[in-house]
Order: structure tokens, then sequence, then C-alpha cells
């Protein structure tokens, strides 16, 4: 995310507890893909645990892109 969207996410956490809750998640998603971006080998069970923060990481991503859409409309 571009530092701007940053900062508006920042400006409208303390107002909207879904987005809140998407940064929150968005953060804890991000900092444990990149833990495990330096593993050279996963089981089966790593694969799809990773496959699946993935989709919830991107569509949190999605929703919070919404959310600061309908905030720039209004």
């Amino acid at each position: 995310m571009e530092s701007n969207e940053i900062k508006l996410i920042e400006e409208l956490i303390p107002h909207n507890e879904e987005l809140k809750k998407l940064w929150n998640e968005h953060l804890t998603l991000n900092g444990k893909l990149d833990a495990m971006a330096n593993q050279h080998y996963f089981t089966a069970e790593e694969q799809l645990e990773r496959k699946q923060m993935q989709k919830r990481k991107l569509a949190g991503r999605d929703r919070i892109y919404e959310i600061l859409e309908s905030h720039r409309a209004a």
C-alpha cells in the first residue's frame, strides 16, 4: 500500500471498527507470510496454510480498499 493510503487508514481506524480489524489482520498476515518467505521447503500443510493466508490477506485488502474508496467518495 502507498503511504497516502496508510495515512488515510490511520486517520479512519479510530472511527471504523471494521477497518481497524481488517488492518490488524493484514499486518499480522503480512508478518507471518514474510516469515514463511525465508523457508525453502514447505510441507503440504504449510503450503495449504500459506495459500489460505494469502487469500485472506487479499480479501481483506480488497475490503480495505472498498472502505477507503467509499470514504473518498463521501
